[in-house]
């Protein structure tokens, strides 16, 4: 009889256990959770956290976050509006904000991950088909650069960066975000933010963009090197000038200085020898004398000639006539 007791309050304490086990559940912060009762949700959407109950063994508790989740589509090639075929990589923020209509239509995250890559992509490719690609790239509020930074650039790029935006890049993020978010609240889903975070040329276009670049480069290189030797040309023509001028200037007074000097001797040297004229005829005729014995030349004079008239007055006889005798 003590058994038969002992076994049927065992068992009564493990019913109780069960019992309580499958009444009481609990949240945690960042949670929400739907009762579902033979496979459909009953009952209003639990958000709150701590402790909850249900009903045991026919009632079931399936839990959803209820922070923002993230959403991360793969790249796709799309063509923009002036047939530039670009890949663009978006990315989207999220969160249950009907966990039952969630349940019911989606099920689980996965399938919510599954209907948003449709979506957001299907949106982003019209959105990107239907603009060009300087307004995916720029902003409204951007400006056009003044000054040298233009003159850098070629005539079509030039171009492109005058031309004006009318959308830009965030205004078609929210025409996205807006077209996206009338379609998604079916699902039970709040899309929060939609994001472009990379745009790229498919590889065949990216290597022509490449080898423009290289190209135009090559050119901005080539103007500064011209613009450099013109430079050079015109410093080294500057120094010559300068150069051929201080030349002229230097030469021009050692003439005046020399004039001067010359001038100065001439003066000194005519003072001088007009105080004694025939001595000065002496000193010349010396001097003339000295400069023509070269014992290379033979001068052939007669003996009436000028050049002799010191020696006739010296000897009181004519040159090359004999001594008379003592």
């Amino acid at each position: 009889m003590k058994r038969a007791l002992k076994a049927t309050a065992a068992i009564l304490i493990l019913a109780t256990l069960l019992v309580l086990s499958g009444t009481f559940y609990t949240l945690q912060e960042g949670e929400q959770a739907v009762i579902v009762q033979f496979g459909r949700p009953v009952g209003a959407t639990v958000t709150q956290a701590g402790l909850h109950v249900k009903l045991p063994f026919v009632q079931e508790v399936r839990r959803f976050e209820k922070r923002l989740l993230i959403w991360d589509g793969d790249p796709n090639q799309i063509p923009t509006k002036g047939r530039e075929f670009i890949w663009v990589d978006t990315t989207a923020r999220w969160r249950i904000a009907d966990a039952k209509k969630f349940l019911e239509s989606v099920a689980t995250e996965a399938g919510a991950q599954s209907r948003l890559n449709d979506i957001i992509d299907s949106v982003v490719r019209d959105q990107v088909s239907g603009s060009e690609l300087v307004e995916l790239v720029r902003s409204a509020s951007w400006e056009v650069p003044e000054g040298e930074v233009l003159e850098e650039v070629p005539a079509e790029v030039r171009e492109e960066l005058t031309k004006e935006v009318t959308r830009g890049r965030e205004e078609i993020t929210r025409t996205i975000l807006t077209e996206a978010r009338r379609v998604i609240p079916q699902y039970g889903i709040e899309l929060v933010d939609v994001r472009i975070k990379r745009l790229n040329y498919v590889e065949s276009v990216r290597e022509k963009v490449y080898a423009r670049m290289i190209s135009e480069r090559k050119r901005i290189a080539a103007k500064f090197r011209s613009e450099g030797e013109g430079r050079s040309a015109e410093i080294l023509g500057t120094m010559e000038r300068e150069l051929r001028q201080i030349r002229s200037t230097a030469y021009r007074r050692v003439q005046e200085t020399r004039g001067k000097a010359d001038a100065e001797a001439t003066k000194i040297y005519g003072a001088a020898y007009t105080r004694d004229p025939e001595f000065y005829a002496f000193s010349r005729t010396l001097e003339a004398y000295k400069e023509g014995q070269n014992k290379n030349s033979t001068l052939i004079l007669t003996t009436d000639a000028d050049y002799y008239r010191y020696f006739k007055d010296a000897t009181g006889r004519a040159p090359g006539t004999p001594r008379p005798a003592r």
